[in-house]
């Protein structure tokens, strides 16, 4: 069964924190509308209602996170079982949180089950695979605790991609999660047959 809530809240990594749980209860479609009215900033909500208010990513950042999704959508396009979603497509996990991570994919078997107007929101389902990559704004130990949140609510499979220390650590539900010092390439299998990612390519910008 999933379980929705995490044993310690989730602090902002990096932006603003906005407190908003005593005083607005933002649903869902207000979340979103304020989102499309504010294109510029990157917002997610936590658990607890509050707002995460963080600037566009600097250019290393951005590049990383192109190598991931042009790798993660090329394999996407050959297996077919489902579909990929950039850092800029907003989840609405089980617990109520709503985040956005740097690189998703969704099984077409669940998203098939949406309406047309869920598909054109906020997705209201945690991804089957993330990826999460360091900033060096970032804070670790709240990308940490963010990968724990989207596994504690569904994702069979999350990657937390360091070029700082040049590590990764895999996350899976009900196993310790797994770091990796400097690797050349990290395998999605089984959640993801077949995909390999040259995980070396991003450890230093290549522009």
């Amino acid at each position: 069964s999933v379980i929705a809530t995490m044993p310690q809240p989730v602090k902002a990594n990096r932006g603003l924190l906005l407190h908003l749980r005593s005083s607005v209860n933002l649903t869902d479609n207000q979340l979103f509308e304020l989102c499309v009215a504010n294109r510029e900033l990157r917002i997610e909500r936590t658990a607890e209602g509050d707002l995460i208010i963080m600037p566009p990513t600097g250019g290393e950042t951005s590049w990383r996170n192109s190598k991931i999704n042009i790798a993660l959508g090329n394999w996407a396009i050959e297996d077919n079982t489902g579909v990929v979603f950039d850092s800029s497509g907003g989840f609405v996990l089980p617990n109520g949180a709503m985040r956005s991570p740097d690189a998703a994919w969704v099984r077409r078997s669940r998203l098939e089950k949406l309406t047309p107007e869920q598909k054109r929101k906020f997705i209201p389902l945690c991804p089957d695979f993330v990826v999460e990559i360091r900033s060096p704004t970032d804070s670790l130990r709240a990308l940490q605790a963010k990968m724990q949140e989207y596994i504690a609510n569904g994702a069979a499979l999350g990657w937390l991609i360091d070029p700082i220390a040049r590590r990764v650590s895999i996350y899976r539900p009900d196993k310790p999660v797994e770091t990796q010092a400097q690797p050349a390439t990290i395998t999605g299998d089984p959640v993801l047959p077949g995909f390999v990612f040259d995980v070396a390519r991003v450890w230093k910008a290549g522009f």
